[in-house]
C-alpha cells in the first residue's frame, strides 16, 4: 500500500509517499519549514502545502510531537499550546482534504524501527530516543507498543528536564562539540537504564548519524545502536500506523 508518512518537528514538516509493504520512500522526501509559531492553523497550512507538492489525494500518516489519545493533542511539545485539546487528526484531514492519521512522533519512529529496522525481531524491552528538537521516546516490551512514554521530558538528577539538557537543539544552543554532548547524553540514557533497565537502546534523529562521535562517553549497559532509518524513520512510521488505523472492507 503507498501512504503519504509526514513527520511534523519543531524546525521542519518532511513527507514522502511510502511503500508500507517494504518500508522504501516512493518518492523524493520533501521538507518545508515548521512555521513559528506554529499554531494549528499555520502547522496545517504547511501541511496542505506538503500534499500539494506530492501531488496527493490519499490517506496521510503523521507523527506528531505531542501525547496523542483518542486523535487528541494532550501534551504541545515545541509547538504552540493551542493545539492542547485540539482533535489534529480531524483538522489536519479538514486542511488538506485527506483522510489523516496521526500519533506521538516518536511513537511511530518506533513502529518503523521495530518493522524494518534495528529493532526487528528484537523480543524484550527496546527504548527508542529520537534526538532532535526534543527527546522523544518510544517504548516496546516484545514487540507491543506503550504509547505516549514521553520519557524525554523526565528530570534529571542535576533537576532540569532530559531535553532541555540533552537534546541536539540543546548542543546547538550551549555551542557543545559531540564529547561534551555526549556526556550529557549518557547522563540521559543512564537515567533511563536505572529506571527500566532495556535490552536495547536504538537512537534515530539527525544525531543518530554521528553516533561514531560520541559513542565513547555511553557508558550504559545495554547496547546502544543507531536506527536504520536515522531521520526517516518518522516517516516511513507514519505511513505504518495509517495503514493499520484504514477502515477494513
Amino acid at each position: 500500500m503507498k501512504i503519504l508518512g509526514v513527520d511534523i518537528g519543531g524546525s521542519g514538516i518532511k513527507g514522502a509517499i511510502v511503500d508500507t509493504e517494504t518500508g522504501q520512500l516512493l518518492s523524493e522526501r520533501i521538507r518545508l519549514e515548521t512555521p513559528q509559531p506554529a499554531t494549528p492553523e499555520a502547522v496545517g497550512l504547511t501541511l496542505r502545502e506538503l500534499v500539494r507538492q506530492h501531488d496527493w489525494d490519499g490517506p496521510v500518516g503523521i507523527g506528531f510531537p505531542a501525547a496523542i489519545q483518542h486523535g487528541v493533542a494532550r501534551t504541545a511539545a515545541n509547538i504552540d499550546k493551542s493545539f492542547i485539546g485540539l482533535s489534529v487528526a480531524d483538522y489536519f484531514a479538514e486542511q488538506t482534504g485527506c483522510p489523516c492519521y496521526l500519533a506521538n512522533d516518536a511513537d511511530v519512529a518506533g513502529l518503523a524501527e521495530m518493522r524494518f529496522g534495528a529493532g526487528r525481531d528484537h523480543n524484550g524491552v527496546v527504548l527508542i530516543v529520537t534526538i532532535g528538537t526534543g527527546l522523544g521516546t518510544a517504548f516496546f516490551t516484545n514487540g507491543q507498543l506503550l504509547p505516549n512514554t514521553e520519557l524525554g521530558h523526565i528530570l534529571l538528577a542535576n533537576g532540569l528536564e532530559a531535553e532541555v539538557f540533552a537534546s541536539e537543539a540543546a548542543r546547538d544552543r550551549d555551542g557543545l562539540k559531540w564529547k561534551g554532548w555526549g556526556i550529557r547524553f549518557n547522563t540521559y540514557l543512564s537515567t533511563m537504564e536505572a529506571l527500566f533497565w532495556p535490552d536495547l537502546i536504538i537512537l534515530g534523529g539527525g544525531a543518530s548519524a554521528k553516533l561514531e562521535k560520541f559513542s565513547e562517553q555511553i557508558t550504559v549497559k545495554a547496547p546502544v545502536v543507531a536506527a536504520s532509518f536515522l531521520n526517516q524513520a518518522g516517516i516511513v512510521g507514519a505511513a505504518l500506523y495509517a495503514e493499520t488505523q484504514l477502515p477494513r472492507a
